[in-house]
């Protein structure tokens, strides 16, 4: 069974990967990322979660709901009050649930394209957690094969990322490319028809099937850059007359959502 440690130094040498949390998650973690709340934490103890658990640090309160799922969890589990947990991460620890990950080695964008049908989503750019965690929950809920992004987009396993996505950052397969380039590249190794949102394309409404595609998604305001949406084709999501945008996360949702459509249970 599983038995917790208490601990109740915030210097305790035990807890060093969790110090100060909100500067160090800016820049990385040595192969580590921090999980936040009990509904994350839930997705890394399952079966479908893509990465290790290093250590647990939970508040006493919490402890008693969360027992079942930690029960034969081969790593430490820590014990400490919220007023320590604050203290060392740097900021109030509200929610009384934090966790270690391991990230492991990072797959070939190549290896996560299926053989078959296939539906990629490619990010370019996109340096907003909430907009990165919103996509990757849309790209699980509307059946997305993996998500590829530029060396420019954020880290889809900074804790507000996966926090904002429900978790499904820890399950949905993810790799990264230098650039846009080579997301078309990637399009041009697999046959993906890269899809492209843009107010002067085609009603995605009356897009005939695409059985192997991969949607791009630029950053709010700028986009995609023009070289790239040259290069693909170029989809419009009907609007109200004066609105002539969507939040990128939105966007996407209703774009898989076309995309996808035949992958969805019910369907």
């Amino acid at each position: 069974m599983m038995t917790p440690i208490p601990i109740d130094d915030p210097d305790d040498p035990r807890l060093t990967a969790y110090t100060r949390m909100r500067e160090r998650d800016l820049v990385g973690r040595e192969g580590r990322f921090i999980a936040e709340g009990e509904v994350v934490l839930r997705v890394l103890l399952s079966s479908v979660a893509r990465f290790r658990i290093e250590s647990v640090l939970v508040s006493p309160e919490r402890l008693p709901g969360l027992a079942p799922a930690l029960d034969g969890l081969d790593a430490p589990v820590y014990l400490a009050a919220k007023g320590v947990m604050g203290a060392v991460a740097g900021f109030p620890i509200h929610r009384g649930v934090l966790a270690v990950g391991l990230r492991g080695p990072e797959p070939s964008p190549d290896a996560l394209v299926p053989a078959g049908p296939a539906l990629l989503v490619g990010l370019v750019g996109l340096a907003n957690h909430d907009n990165v965690g919103g996509i990757f929950r849309n790209a699980a809920a509307f059946g997305a094969d993996a998500v590829v992004l530029d060396g420019e987009t954020c880290d889809p396993l900074y804790r507000k990322a996966i926090r904002v996505s429900a978790g499904t950052s820890l399950t949905m397969p993810f790799a990264r490319v230098p650039s846009g380039d080579d997301l078309l590249a990637l399009c041009e190794r697999h046959e993906l028809v890269p899809v492209a949102l843009s107010p002067r394309g085609e009603d995605i409404t009356t897009l005939p099937p695409l059985p192997r595609a991969l949607l791009l998604l630029g950053t709010e305001g700028p986009g995609l850059p023009e070289a790239l949406m040259a290069r693909s084709r170029r989809v419009a999501i009907p609007m109200a007359p004066g609105v002539d945008s969507l939040n990128v996360a939105v966007a996407g949702a209703v774009a898989l959502h076309r995309l996808g459509g035949g992958r969805l249970v019910g369907s």
